[in-house]
């Protein structure tokens, strides 16, 4: 009995989880607005400020409604991590609950999410140097090859890497150079635990033409809010191709435009497409590793949304914010 007391005791978290372009933005910013909340960003490319447009960072008139953490934070050059997204979270998190306001956390990165709820194994920090030095012996000998030396020092985490992985496959070798233990060793430690709150999920997943539709109009839109400029800008700073804001995607699309490899449409179809194709792996990700088909985890109240987001629905999420608060409210009384 205890127990159950204290787990209904801890502080509320809001997690609005979806795919590309499924509205979440909007949900999390209504949310925030009804009940004096604070969004903070769990994606890992909002956290960019040069990519305020290629990945649909609120604008002014959204924060303008209700504050908002943890958005266009770090410099293209600089390279983020579950974990470190952790740590600025949990720190976000509190600060919105010491000012009495209800954390409203907003994105699409699973791996940010499921970091923030479970937890992270103790895996060192790399050096930077030995980072850059792994990256250039990938472009030196190929994917295929660096695989096979790790597959001979570390075959359990080469099990689950392919060649064409090259940011993992990077990882892998450069936490293996550094700590002479290979990662999927170092996962299976005991690492922190899971952080401290009560979970609502808020899973926006609508039906599958709707979004695909919505994918191919938002970059549109982008394209005519200033997508290319933003390209422009970025490749001006000439960062190395491994860098995250360099493999965002309408980057890579529109840098071939303006490379004059392809044509404009051509660039608008690739990123349409690539959209449409992360969309769907976030779609999985979300009925699988969200726990959709378990109805939910221990500790994490869930509601999913299999319809486009509307006035009806909106009420419906309120209505569960609001009894999910009421019963915190109770238990601390």
């Amino acid at each position: 009995m205890t127990g159950d007391s204290d787990k209904q005791a801890k502080p509320l978290v809001v997690v609005v989880a979806g795919a590309t372009a499924s509205g979440k933005s909007a949900l999390a910013l209504d949310i925030a607005e009804q009940f004096g909340g604070t969004v903070i960003n769990a994606d890992a490319l909002q956290l960019y400020a040069d990519l305020k447009v290629l990945s649909a960072r609120p604008d002014d008139s959204d924060l303008a409604r209700a504050p908002h953490a943890l958005y266009g934070i770090l410099p293209a050059e600089e390279p983020s991590s579950a974990g470190r997204w952790r740590r600025l979270a949990l720190a976000a998190i509190e600060e919105a609950l010491e000012q009495g306001r209800l954390p409203v956390l907003c994105g699409g990165t699973g791996l940010y999410i499921k970091a923030l709820k479970e937890g992270l194994a103790p895996v060192p920090q790399v050096p930077e140097t030995l980072r850059r030095e792994s990256q250039a012996l990938l472009e030196s000998i190929g994917g295929q090859a660096l695989l096979e030396r790790l597959r001979e020092r570390d075959p359990e985490t080469a099990a689950g890497l392919r060649a064409s992985d090259s940011q993992r496959l990077v990882r892998a070798w450069s936490v293996l150079e550094a700590t002479g233990k290979g990662l999927a060793a170092w996962r299976a430690e005991p690492g922190e635990g899971g952080a401290p709150y009560r979970f609502l999920d808020v899973i926006l997943y609508p039906p599958r033409d709707w979004l695909r539709a919505r994918c191919d109009q938002r970059f549109e839109a982008m394209l005519e809010t200033g997508a290319l400029e933003e390209v422009l800008a970025l490749l001006g700073k000439k960062l190395p191709e491994d860098r995250p804001v360099m493999k965002a995607i309408g980057v890579p699309e529109l840098s071939a435009y303006l490379a004059g490899e392809i044509d404009l449409p051509e660039a608008a179809r690739r990123a349409q497409a690539a959209t449409r194709r992360y969309a769907k792996r976030q779609m999985t990700w979300l009925r699988t590793q969200a726990g959709m088909e378990e109805g939910g985890k221990e500790g994490s109240a869930r509601i999913v949304i299999d319809t486009q987001y509307s006035e009806s629905v909106r009420q419906k999420i309120f209505t569960k914010i609001r009894e999910s608060l009421l019963t915190a409210k109770q238990s601390a009384d």
